[in-house]
């Protein structure tokens, strides 16, 4: 198995209460998630993260084709950071590790992915062709939609 890495930094002018508010709220996900994938949350149980919360999805992976995904949040530690980890879903691993550190005037934010894909050699040639650029064009995405969710007036106070 062939594994991946991806990473993103990114500094917000918010606080690090303000930070672990928005992040630990599964159902914003959907703000920052590309109209695109047509992502969907299913299940979710509770409006705040927690260790061991089962949360599932359901994403297109192509035109009318879309599959389920469930994943787990593992080592919470208040305020600081969380992992989300895929239980079943598109890929053969997928480990999340999302870290929040205060610096002045804000956060900053650090996104750590480990993945892989199934099929082999198949796989190894989608994510060359394709998973690669999208992954990077979904992170792009959240980027763009937190600094400007961040940097408006419907920032939280």
């Amino acid at each position: 198995m062939k594994v991946h890495t991806l990473q993103q930094t990114q500094d917000l002018p918010l606080s690090a209460q303000q930070a672990w508010e928005f992040f630990s709220s599964p159902a914003n996900l959907n703000r920052i998630t590309p109209p695109d994938l047509g992502f969907h949350m299913t299940y979710c149980a509770g409006d705040s993260l927690y260790e061991g919360q089962i949360i599932t999805y359901r994403i297109r992976i192509a035109p009318l084709i879309y599959i389920p995904w469930v994943t787990e949040i593992r080592s919470v530690e208040e305020g600081k950071s969380f992992i989300d980890v895929q239980l079943s879903g598109p890929y053969s691993l997928w480990h999340h590790r999302h870290r929040f550190e205060e610096i002045p005037g804000g956060i900053h934010m650090f996104d750590l992915v480990h993945y892989a894909l199934p099929f082999g050699p198949c796989g190894v040639m989608a994510h060359a062709l394709f998973v690669k650029k999208k992954l990077q064009w979904i992170f792009n995405y959240r980027r763009k939609m937190l600094e400007e969710y961040f940097t408006k007036t419907n920032a939280p106070s």
